[in-house]
């Protein structure tokens, strides 16, 4: 698999399918978050735990990549995340509502596994649409 074909399977596959598991297989012990200009050493150990936190929220999670960009070891993905909201976030209480969230994911590969990951959801919009939170007036 190349560098993008391996970002897709991890997203759509362990992801999608909770393979904490084979997380290593995909994602190096150097991983790093990158938030702006700070980067966070996650490792394994971090990003299998943010898989799991994420599924308290929304037990069914899926993604879909829908468009995949490479440039050099970066591999930038479109994706499309679903998941019913059954635990509670950001002190917000479960609705119970299916979610569509869009995003993109940015990951540097680096011997064919994750190095950096960093990215951006449009959580405020699928939130919104779903009537989860409401405007201020």
């Amino acid at each position: 698999m190349d560098y993008k074909e391996k970002v897709k399977y991890f997203y759509e596959h362990v992801t999608s399918n909770h393979l904490i598991n084979e997380v290593p297989e995909y994602v190096s012990e150097e991983c790093a978050i990158r938030l702006g200009d700070k980067t966070i050493p996650v490792g394994v150990a971090g990003m299998q735990q943010h898989m799991i936190e994420v599924r308290k929220t929304y037990p069914d999670l899926k993604m879909i990549i829908t468009r995949q960009y490479c440039d050099g070891s970066y591999v930038i993905s479109e994706f499309i995340m679903e998941g019913t909201h059954k635990g509670e976030w950001l002190g917000m209480k479960p609705s119970g509502k299916k979610l569509y969230i869009t995003g993109v994911d940015v990951d540097k590969v680096i011997d064919g596994k994750i190095v950096e990951h960093g990215g951006a959801a449009n959580t405020f919009e699928a939130l919104f649409e779903a009537k989860i939170i409401c405007p201020a007036l």
